[in-house]
């Protein structure tokens, strides 16, 4: 199992992160496999609910080009999630990576809130689903 560090997003920009790793990225809706054309499959998000602001997200997908891929996912999961909730931001607390045959799984920990949370591992989460639209990556 990988322990994957977090990105500082106070210090790069999310954009061009997100397009430089995930610019291919893209669901092919079917759930299963790879598709033809090699482009990840997003198998699905599982959010609990951990404690008040701490939130955990489970994702699983194949075809990825390495854990910055699930990480990705991750995140974009937790940026929506965090808008759903009426909040802005997000705090990465940790992101546990496995893969098995191709199947890729990260577990990963967010804490949500309205202002812009102290630490070096936050993320807006508008700005961050926008990119994760862009860059083809479901969200919750």
């Amino acid at each position: 199992m990988l322990v994957f560090p977090a990105i500082d997003h106070r210090m790069r920009p999310v954009a061009p992160l997100c397009c430089a790793v995930l610019l291919t990225a893209c669901s092919t809706g079917d759930g299963a496999g790879i598709s033809a054309s090699g482009d990840p499959v997003y198998r699905g998000i599982e959010t609990r609910l951990l404690d008040g602001d701490l939130v955990g997200f489970a994702v699983e997908m194949s075809g990825a080009g390495g854990p910055e891929d699930v990480v990705a996912y991750a995140e974009c999961a937790a940026a929506q999630y965090t808008l759903i909730r009426g909040y802005g931001f997000a705090r990465h607390v940790r992101t546990l990576v496995d893969e098995t045959g191709g199947n890729w799984r990260a577990d990963a920990v967010y804490t949500i809130s309205a202002a812009l949370p102290q630490g070096e591992r936050t993320i807006d989460a508008e700005v961050t689903v926008a990119n994760c639209a862009l860059n083809g990556i479901p969200t919750v």
